[in-house]
């Protein structure tokens, strides 16, 4: 019941903000339907599923911590878009500008969601895709995979945490740092109110 008023909510504020392409896009697969033409009726109706996606991406990314220790969000560059399948958006956000630097990823209906699924609950094939760099984790109750990836040139490390939820997949980056510190970053995150919004 929580869900579907979080999801009433954000679909009268896509519709309000959008009112205009939305009933647009209304009207033109009614008649679109009516007249025979279901491509251009379906077209019509995923760019209206679409337009929700984003707006709900825009909720998703002010949910964002502004900084995430000493690195600053660069918020200039925030980027909300639709997937290129017209299904879902993909939301990001960097932070830092120097050697220390991270961002934060979401793709609604990732292709990567099953694969990632069947490692974190499939003790066989974590231990198979194994390369003793990445393991798997909890980060507020969400199971997710961490995986350490060396710099050659300046031998630092970088991190990639991958938390899937059920319909999209968070991806976090932080490049030079440690694995406390990564952990830290990620617990910065309202996993719990962006999977409400996102789901």
């Amino acid at each position: 019941m929580k869900k579907l008023s979080i999801l009433l909510i954000v679909f009268a504020a896509a519709t309000v903000a959008n009112a205009q392409d939305f009933k647009k896009e209304v009207a033109t697969a009614k008649a679109s339907y009516s007249a025979g033409k279901l491509e251009d009726a379906h077209f019509a109706l995923q760019q209206m599923l679409q337009e929700i996606d984003i707006t709900i991406g825009k909720e998703v990314i002010k949910l964002f911590p502004e900084k995430m220790d000493t690195l600053q969000a660069n918020i200039k560059e925030d980027n909300v878009t639709g997937n290129v399948s017209f299904v879902g958006a993909t939301i990001h956000r960097s932070y830092g500008t120097g050697p220390k630097k991270a961002a934060i990823e979401i793709v609604n209906n990732s292709p990567m969601l099953g694969t990632l699924n069947a490692f974190l609950t499939s003790p066989l094939l974590a231990g198979l895709g194994s390369d003793g760099k990445s393991k798997v984790l909890k980060v507020q109750g969400f199971k997710s995979r961490l995986t350490k990836e060396e710099n050659m040139n300046d031998k630092s490390a970088s991190y990639k945490l991958e938390i899937p939820l059920s319909n999209a997949l968070i991806s976090l980056n932080v490049h030079n740092t440690n694995e406390n510190e990564m952990l830290a970053f990620a617990n910065s995150l309202p996993l719990d109110k962006i999977a409400k919004l996102i789901q």
